[in-house]
């Protein structure tokens, strides 16, 4: 189980799979073992205000054990993967300057891919200026896209429209072109060296995401949407969570509970294949150890683990 790059630095724990695959309750556990920090790989759990259905930690377990990178962005915030990245770096560094062993835990692969080998650099666009631009470049063919891309930044003009308009975007929102940011030092862009334990309960992680569905609903995760109708525009980011549109759809009364509970338990599962495949495919085999949290000796070989993955470090 040999970490992913061989650096000066220990190794970071890493808790991954998909959504409902039990990841969070290993983590809790494993603060029995050490004095842990918890760190979100959740690119969803950052928004304020949006906890029942993006299956936040509860406040109780935020008390138990320090966590990073929950409830830090406003629901109309952007959040890229390399701004996740630097926050989650500094965290790391902060848990070991108090004797404490960071733990990276969530599903976002594309953050834990930020984190482990890192991105170039770009600073988050003004969101107001990026949806008047974007709303601009929807009305203009593939050539003229490629010719104002050709003009601010030559060296993305040989890739595809997705990237064109992303480098016409950077280029005349932050002044620099894309390929520039990419070039630059971002500071914190040495790889980390990395343990990964791999979550998946197989089969029976359909029949855990319709209980966890119903769990929130019973929660009250309508009358969290409904509060947050009241505040935050449809527009927002934070509305992307898997789920929100569906339960917003009921509040908003376009479809019954039935129909939307049926909806998310369908999105959800989509999202949770989408997920393995990911995780399936983006790790080195070599750092990975895959785990059924339903099988008889899984407490055993997750301590195994991780001692393997945070001994020299507890």
């Amino acid at each position: 189980m040999a970490p992913v790059h061989s650096t000066s630095e220990p190794a970071v724990p890493v808790i991954c799979g998909p959504t409902a695959s039990g990841k969070s309750a290993l983590a809790m556990r494993l603060a029995d073992e050490a004095p842990v920090t918890i760190i979100s790989a959740d690119s969803r759990q950052l928004y304020q205000g949006f906890d029942i259905g993006t299956a936040k930690p509860t406040p109780q377990e935020q008390a138990r054990v320090p966590h990073v990178g929950i409830d830090v962005a406003a629901p109309t915030e952007r959040w890229s993967a390399w701004r996740w990245a630097v926050m989650a770096r500094s965290a790391i560094r902060e848990a070991r300057a108090a004797g404490r062993v960071p733990v990276v835990v969530g599903g976002t692969g594309f953050y834990i891919r930020a984190l482990v080998a890192p991105l170039a650099s770009v600073p988050t666009l003004d969101a107001p200026r990026q949806a008047a631009l974007s709303t601009w470049l929807d009305t203009l063919p593939h050539e003229e896209l490629r010719r104002w891309c050709t003009v601010l930044d030559p060296e993305r003009a040989a890739r595809g429209p997705v990237q064109w308009r992303r480098a016409i975007e950077v280029a005349l929102l932050t002044g620099t072109p894309l390929s520039t940011w990419h070039r630059r030092d971002a500071g914190d862009t040495a790889p980390l060296a990395v343990h990964y334990l791999v979550v998946d309960p197989g089969p029976s992680l359909a029949h855990r995401i319709e209980a966890r569905v119903h769990a929130m609903l019973d929660a009250g995760w309508v009358l969290e949407v409904a509060n947050l109708l009241a505040r935050i525009p449809p527009t927002a980011p934070a509305w992307q969570s898997t789920g929100y549109d569906a339960v917003r759809a009921h509040v908003e009364g376009h479809v019954s509970l039935a129909d939307a509970t049926s909806r998310v338990i369908v999105d959800t599962r989509q999202y949770a294949k989408r997920q393995r495949t990911w995780f399936r495919h983006q790790l080195q085999e070599g750092a990975v150890t895959r785990l059924s949290p339903i099988d008889p000796d899984a407490i055993e070989r997750v301590l195994a683990w991780w001692r393997a993955a945070s001994g020299d470090l507890v």
